[in-house]
């Protein structure tokens, strides 16, 4: 029912938690891929997602190359404030692959350029604002996806 949600390189426990609690409860699986910016079994992240945690399906990816390797041919979308195109343009599917990178800088660049054409943004209205947190991101973007498939 719900899509796969996938964070290159998280660096924050806190948002990986609450991300891990918003897949379970939206049906969507939870894909990680190293390097981590905290340790799998961090009481943060623990704590993040509460006791939801053992229940999430979660797949762990050394690369990105593993990561492309064990989902080739998946549909994917790229999430980033580079993006040129709305996200709410999204050709949204169930099972789709929606691709968010690490707080820090996001997507790496040569991932973006490879792949302009299904990459979206949220759009920011303060230039004070360069991105939004990443857990608020995720769901801005999987309940919009759920909304358009009528869930």
């Amino acid at each position: 029912m719900g899509y796969n949600i996938v964070l290159i390189e998280p660096e924050i426990p806190n948002n990986t938690g609450n991300i891990g609690r918003l897949s379970l409860a939206t049906g969507s699986n939870l894909h990680l891929v190293k390097p981590f910016g905290f340790e799998i079994n961090d009481s943060r992240l623990k704590r993040a997602g509460l006791d939801y945690w053992q229940h999430l399906s979660v797949f762990i990816y050394e690369n990105l190359a593993e990561f492309y390797s064990k989902n080739e041919g998946a549909d994917m979308v790229y999430l980033s404030s580079h993006g040129e195109q709305n996200y709410t343009k999204i050709d949204f599917q169930e099972n789709q692959f929606l691709i968010f990178g690490k707080e820090s800088v996001g997507l790496p660049k040569e991932l973006l350029s490879k792949n302009t054409e299904k990459t979206f943004h949220i759009p920011i209205h303060s230039e004070h604002v360069r991105s939004l947190n990443l857990a608020n991101a995720v769901g801005v973007v999987v309940y919009e996806g759920l909304r358009a498939l009528n869930y």
